[in-house]
């Protein structure tokens, strides 16, 4: 009976740790050659932020960056390209990075 307590409770335990574990977020940066001023800017963080799968994102009106972190379940690089192409921008693919398990 103590064993089949003790196998129950490694079971649920592992099933919790793999879901913690599932999430498979990334950030990707863009180039936007478009974003040039404040205006441009807000553009495009008014509509990004409505992406499905988007948890965070940033911009760089310097560099013209925009980085987006994201759940790569829900969402992956051209979807978020086409994404702003729905308000008429053009977003250049630079990188992405995996972001690491945090313990």
């Amino acid at each position: 009976m103590k064993t089949r307590r003790m196998m129950a409770a490694l079971v649920v335990a592992l099933l919790s740790v793999t879901a913690v574990m599932a999430k498979d977020i990334r950030t990707a940066v863009f180039k936007v050659s478009q974003m040039h001023c404040e205006n441009c800017e807000r553009k495009v963080k008014n509509n990004i932020k409505f992406e499905k799968g988007v948890k965070d994102f940033s911009t760089d009106l310097k560099t013209k960056t925009v980085s987006i972190t994201y759940d790569a379940e829900k969402t992956n690089v051209d979807k978020l390209k086409a994404g702003f192409k729905k308000f008429n921008y053009e977003a250049e693919f630079v990188k992405e990075s995996k972001q690491e398990d945090k313990k």
